[in-house]
């Protein structure tokens, strides 16, 4: 009796190379994310040359916080329900919309504190529907063999736009405020990042316009209140997954530093915006030279060791930035807590595609960007709020510290999690 050779065994592997859908995302992702975090640079460095607070350095935080908690899950289920790129355009058009705001106001001398706040609303509302719907874009346009692969190489990409952004917006805040004095407006710096940002935003709307990708499931979820937590029942329900988020949720809350930047570079390091840009893209060095190796190899076994792993080392570094006093040790600092950031990014985003259904992806990954929104964004809050009370280096030491005894923690309440081997269950 013959047998005929498996003709599978003849088919090329799938590459990255070969999803273009994945990869017109990417770029995307590349220009938007460069450009939102242009705006953050100098939405800090604006607010506080006008104020001089790091308590208005966390209201920024916290007003983007509240609208992504208020909204994120309710855009989840939208999300699910219809077209995620088109849901994905209408976030990067209102954060083009308040780039213009900022731009237009600037040049005009009327933009305050107070409009700074009323324009970081709309930048939570933006992040709210951008997230979830990025997160249920991308396992839709690879085969579920290179999903890791796919996850480390947008993490990286997107700290690359981090390293980019930040650097650039401060450059240009540099340049333009000497070379745009007289002809740029009150406040020539501004003027000229957020003009940038607007024409990046429009790039990356261009290209989320050109994907060909179409829903492959029936949306048949209806809006009802046990529809739209659907996606914070399912976390609840898997311990690994739930562990894996609130870690991240904590650690970052704590330990996160990067509303304090301003106060750093300028009163601590003694630089100024072009110092601050660089202090901004530091974390994402270190984690673009991680996330390309992760694209490369993985993390076969042990996932949840590394995870942990990954966080206590951040938490590490965050309190050696607390202590640094010259620029190459606090961006050696940042650059190590980016690292081992993106390690955690990396495995914590594959847990969750891995184990869910597309017809959940949005609102799960709604659930997924609360958690991450109230790290970041909570998490200028705590910073400004403790700085405010304890200084600036306080701040940063009592979050890293605290980042430690999190970890510690977890790995008591979440033995499920530190003994998850392979990313994928079995």
């Amino acid at each position: 009796m013959s047998s005929t050779p498996a003709l599978l065994d003849d088919t090329p592997a799938p590459r990255l190379r070969d999803q273009h859908d994945y990869l017109r995302l990417l770029a995307a992702r590349i220009s938007g994310t460069a450009a939102n975090q242009m705006l953050m640079v100098a939405l800090g460095w604006q607010v506080y040359d006008i104020t001089s607070s790091p308590w208005a350095l966390g209201l920024v935080g916290l007003a983007q916080f509240l609208p992504a908690l208020l909204f994120t899950l309710p855009a989840g289920h939208l999300v699910d329900r219809h077209d995620r790129r088109w849901m994905l355009v209408a976030s990067l058009a209102l954060q083009a919309v308040v780039a213009l705001v900022l731009a237009t106001g600037s040049a005009g001398g009327w933009i305050d504190a107070n409009w700074i706040l009323a324009t970081s609303v709309l930048l939570g509302l933006a992040r709210a529907v951008q997230m979830p719907a990025l997160q249920a874009l991308t396992p839709s346009l690879v085969p579920a063999v290179l999903l890791p692969r796919a996850v480390a190489a947008s993490s990286s990409v997107m700290q690359g736009a981090i390293v980019i952004g930040p650097a650039l917006g401060g450059a240009i805040y540099a340049w333009a405020t000497l070379a745009g004095a007289g002809r740029l407006g009150a406040a020539p710096g501004a003027v000229g990042v957020y003009s940038v940002s607007l024409g990046m935003l429009a790039v990356s709307i261009g290209a989320v316009m050109l994907l060909r990708h179409r829903a492959r499931f029936e949306r048949t979820a209806t809006a009802n209140w046990a529809s739209v937590t659907a996606g914070l029942r399912f976390i609840w329900e898997r311990p690994v997954m739930l562990g894996a988020i609130s870690l991240d949720l904590f650690a970052v809350l704590l330990g996160g530093a990067t509303a304090l930047l301003p106060i750093f570079a300028r009163d601590i390091l003694h630089t100024g915006p072009e110092g601050l840009g660089l202090l901004r893209a530091a974390p994402a060095v270190g984690a673009v030279i991680v996330g390309l190796w992760l694209a490369r190899h993985g993390i076969q076994r042990r996932a949840g060791r590394w995870l942990l792993g990954a966080v206590a080392v951040f938490g590490l570094a965050t309190v050696g930035f607390g202590l640094a006093r010259t620029m190459p040790l606090a961006s050696l600092m940042l650059a190590v807590a980016g690292a081992a950031d993106m390690i955690s990014v990396v495995i914590r985003q594959s847990l969750v595609q891995l184990e869910t259904p597309d017809d959940m992806r949005g609102r799960v990954g709604a659930v997924n960007s609360v958690f991450i929104g109230a790290s970041n964004q909570l998490g200028e809050f705590e910073s400004g709020a403790t700085a405010a009370l304890l200084g600036p280096v306080g701040s940063v030491l009592l979050g890293g510290f605290g980042t430690l005894a999190v970890v510690v923690l977890w790995w008591r309440l979440f033995p499920a999690l530190a003994q998850r081997d392979r990313l994928r269950a079995d």
